[in-house]
């Protein structure tokens, strides 16, 4: 079983940085790809970019491209979100997850993950 968790959350103000991790344990096989979604209240879940599993492809939703680096780091079980330029409407709770059957680039789709983590907020102030 494999376990997610999210840390690097937090408050922000526009034009701010801030750096997500997920750290994932519980892996009885080779990594797999892996990706991040945010949400908000009464919104449906939003793809924001995923990577594959050795992290040399990677794929990022265009509201945030150019802005937003994904990366792992396998030897510490690890991967990151670099978010630069924060806007307000990048407010959200933030999702790692990994799609273990998967190793390609992450889809778009997170009804094709397997496993989530419990989620991190990042709130950006205007």
């Amino acid at each position: 079983q494999v376990q997610l968790v999210e840390s690097g959350g937090g408050l922000v103000q526009a034009g701010g940085s801030l750096r997500l991790s997920c750290a994932a344990s519980g892996r009885t096989s080779s990594p797999a790809a892996m990706g991040w979604f945010r949400q908000t209240p009464g919104e449906e879940r939003e793809f924001v970019a995923s990577i594959n599993w050795s992290g040399l492809n990677t794929d990022y939703a265009d509201s945030v491209k150019g802005r937003f680096t994904i990366s792992r780091d396998n030897a510490k079980n690890m991967m990151y979100l670099q978010m630069n330029s924060l806007k307000p409407e990048d407010t959200a709770l933030y999702y790692c997850a990994e799609d273990r059957g998967n190793f390609g680039l992450g889809y778009r789709d997170g009804g094709l993950y397997d496993y989530w983590g419990q989620g991190t907020q990042v709130t950006v102030s205007s």
